[in-house]
């Protein structure tokens, strides 16, 4: 007999589009005419967090936006970039970022809740690691649980895979 529909639910951004964005939005802040002179920059700060700094608040959130940006245009959630507000740093105003890959476990206990209060009967939520399996003896109640998630806000960008 085969096992029950499932699918999972994940948190993941894929590390290369980003890094074509900042790429692309490194290149803007050097060739745009308003960022010249400002000291504005954007890179990679660790495995999975990026800085920006200017030499003004205003330009370094501006240089900020750029990057929002280019996100966006590259199909990547803006839910999964976590940028502080711009503090000081030496002669410069540094903004840092931390992209946020995986659900942490108070996010997958809100959503598993969230299925066992407002899905179908029948559906089961199973918190492993970092994802979520969901699991039901329909695919059709799978497909209710897939749009219930949609509308609901947990703050992070979420992927439905492995739909089976």
């Amino acid at each position: 007999m085969a096992s029950a529909p499932s699918f999972d639910i994940v948190s993941k951004v894929d590390r290369q589009e980003v890094d074509n964005a900042l790429h692309q939005a490194e290149k803007e802040l050097t060739t745009r005419f308003d960022f010249r002179g400002t000291g504005a920059e954007i890179k990679w700060a660790g495995e999975d967090a990026v800085a920006v700094q200017a030499e003004t608040e205003d330009r370094a959130r501006a240089a900020l936006e750029v990057f929002k940006e280019k996100l966006v245009k590259r199909s990547i959630s803006l839910k999964s970039l976590d940028a502080g507000e711009p503090k000081p740093s030496g002669k410069a105003y540094k903004i840092d970022c931390k992209i946020i890959q995986g659900i942490d476990s108070d996010k997958a206990k809100a959503i598993s809740k969230k299925i066992r209060d407002e899905g179908p009967k029948g559906v089961q939520a199973q918190i492993q690691g970092d994802q979520l399996r969901v699991s039901g003896k329909k695919k059709d109640d799978l497909q209710a649980v897939i749009a219930l998630l949609k509308e609901g806000d947990f703050g992070i960008a979420l992927q439905f895979t492995n739909y089976r």
